[in-house]
């Protein structure tokens, strides 16, 4: 059972297409953090959390929008209590941007042959890290 990593090179102009797409998705993410003091006083945001809204109680990504602008300020405390796992997606973000740049400036992307049992594995441990994360947020660090 081995994790194989191999580059292939895009020959299909729709995938270096998505790529794109899916880095100016990310630009344009980290940009709305990070003006995103100045757009809610400028009444510019995004609508709050439905599940919220409905429920009085933060979905398990609550707090992920305001963190982000609060790593662009350089407060990394206070973006750990307002969600704990937004410093290391933020951190995540920028590379996938790297990455998809790569992929799309070279035409070459990464590809992983992964088998089940691992996938499933890290599926759950995902799962189980958003889980802890949504506890803290619900018991100790609110919203």
């Amino acid at each position: 059972m081995t994790i194989s990593v191999t580059t292939q090179a895009l020959d299909r102009p729709d995938l270096r297409l998505r790529a794109s797409a899916v880095v100016a998705g990310l630009v344009g993410w980290l940009a709305y953090t990070r003006f995103l003091t100045s757009l809610q006083s400028s009444h510019l945001t995004l609508p709050p959390c439905p599940f919220y809204f409905v429920t009085g109680h933060p979905c398990p990504f609550c707090g992920g929008t305001r963190s982000f602008a609060e790593v662009w300020q350089g407060h990394l405390w206070e973006s750990v209590r307002l969600y704990p796992l937004g410093p290391l997606l933020f951190v995540a973000t920028v590379l996938a941007i790297a990455y998809g740049l790569t992929v799309v400036y070279s035409g070459r992307m990464i590809s992983l042959v992964v088998p089940t049992r691992v996938k499933q594995s890290l599926i759950g441990l995902g799962l189980g890290v958003l889980g802890a994360s949504w506890i803290l947020k619900l018991v100790w660090l609110g919203n």
